[in-house]
């Protein structure tokens, strides 16, 4: 029964971190980025628009070509352990992670354009030191016990997006969109037992058991669809709204768990993990007789399909209480001159998260603070730059399992950085 609860625990913990609110990748642009994403869905300023809504590819009256990298420094912290009543040593796990993207869009003329882009909506790394939990332990029968080292442990998870979007301009104020989406996931997961190799398990049982837990390199892919309207006013106010379907992935590949007797293989299954879809609803708006422009946006996000993680078999190995999440973005663009233009944003992130919470998936509400600018050079070339500063919020977390209980408090900020270099032609 350790075993298995232990194999259910681990997997289940590794895959929130790729469908977590704190998880989710806002990274489609550095323009993007520079406004804390407020509008996306409906300012279509270069050919990343159809990552948020497909339907605002018509807005352009040429050709655009957009490509740019986003990088993500994330500071996790955990401190605060304790684990069956004795004291932890704090954790602090920092990463860097690039995100690229590429985007094109091809005006066929007035009424269609067609779009294919490759980006990132989800993806995560956090791993914890070796030395997380203390050292392995001996036989619980001998005098030994469990260390913490099963609620940390190694987590990289990665999804890249295909996208092929097409849109059709019905009048001067309608036009829609929609697409397919290609999600390849894959991930890397490990996880300790707590006790040193060869560890005596109870007569009962027979056998030993070791310091792996588990060790799963899996990926799949998932297919999609997406949908988006835009209505323009006149020429100075325009809105936008998206959906996009996010489809269940059926991951597979060299998954072992400890079962009592060495290492096994799950033999003839998959992980199936469903990512939540989302809607934008989005507004910009220029002020007449000024250089300035306000724009925001309104995102929901159904963490709340993540109601069970099961296996193609038929078995649970987990059941949440996921809420979904709400995105709260506003922003403004400053046109300084021909060539500069400035940008600025906040966004207000909610969290996935309510009663259940995790060391390995440090989950909050999270403020967005974000800056950036454009160059426009040579008429069609255009550089833009973003940053944002998130701040998350401390978050008190309580753990347990068949051997014991944990409790810690964590807390996750992170660092955005993106350019980016789009072309019309």
């Amino acid at each position: 029964m350790f075993s298995k609860t232990l194999l259910a625990a681990t997997i289940t913990l590794a895959t929130q971190q790729a469908t977590a609110a704190g998880f989710q990748l806002n990274a489609q642009s550095a323009t993007g980025l520079g406004r804390a994403f407020a509008g996306d869905a409906v300012i279509a300023d270069n050919a990343s628009v159809m990552s948020r809504n497909a339907a605002a590819m018509a807005l352009f009256d040429s050709s655009q070509f957009s490509g740019g990298l986003n990088y993500i420094d994330t500071d996790i912290k955990v401190s605060d352990i304790q684990h069956n009543g004795q004291s932890i040593d704090n954790a602090n796990n920092g990463s860097g992670t690039p995100v690229p993207n590429i985007y094109y869009i091809y005006r066929l003329n007035d009424q269609w354009a067609f779009g294919a882009g490759i980006y990132s909506n989800f993806g995560t790394t956090n791993n914890f030191d070796d030395s997380f939990g203390g050292p392995d332990s001996g036989s619980p029968l001998v005098g030994g016990a469990p260390t913490a080292k099963r609620f940390g442990g190694t987590t990289e998870v990665k999804s890249i997006n295909y996208a092929l979007t097409v849109s059709y301009r019905i009048n001067e104020q309608f036009s829609l969109g929609g697409g397919l989406d290609i999600v390849q996931g894959s991930g890397k997961l490990k996880r300790d037992t707590g006790f040193a190799n060869d560890t005596p398990l109870p007569p009962a049982m027979g056998g030993t058991i070791t310091t792996n837990a588990l060790d799963v390199e899996a990926d799949g892919v998932g297919i999609g669809w997406n949908l988006g309207a835009v209505y323009e006013l006149d020429e100075r106010n325009r809105f936008g709204f998206s959906y996009h379907y996010s489809p269940e992935i059926e991951a597979e590949g060299d998954m072992f768990y400890n079962g009592g007797q060495g290492e096994n293989q799950i033999d003839g299954q998959k992980l199936l993990m469903p990512l939540p879809s989302m809607a934008e609803f989005s507004g910009y708006h220029e002020i007449k007789d000024t250089k300035f422009a306000v724009h925001y946006s309104v995102q929901w996000i159904g963490w709340s399909a993540f109601d069970e993680l099961n296996t193609s078999g038929g078995t649970t190995l987990n059941t949440y209480e996921w809420q979904d999440g709400m995105h709260y973005a506003i922003g403004g663009t400053y046109f300084l001159d021909d060539a500069w233009t400035l940008r600025a944003g906040y966004m207000y992130d909610t969290a996935a998260q309510d009663e259940k919470t995790s060391i390995s998936v440090p989950d909050s509400d999270r403020q967005w603070f974000s800056a950036g600018f454009s160059y426009h050079f040579e008429k069609k070339h255009t550089v833009d730059f973003g940053l944002t500063y998130l701040l998350g919020k401390d978050v008190d977390v309580t753990e347990t399992d068949p051997t014991g209980s944990l409790t810690a408090t964590t807390h996750a900020d992170a660092i955005l950085a993106g350019v980016q270099y789009s072309y019309s032609f």
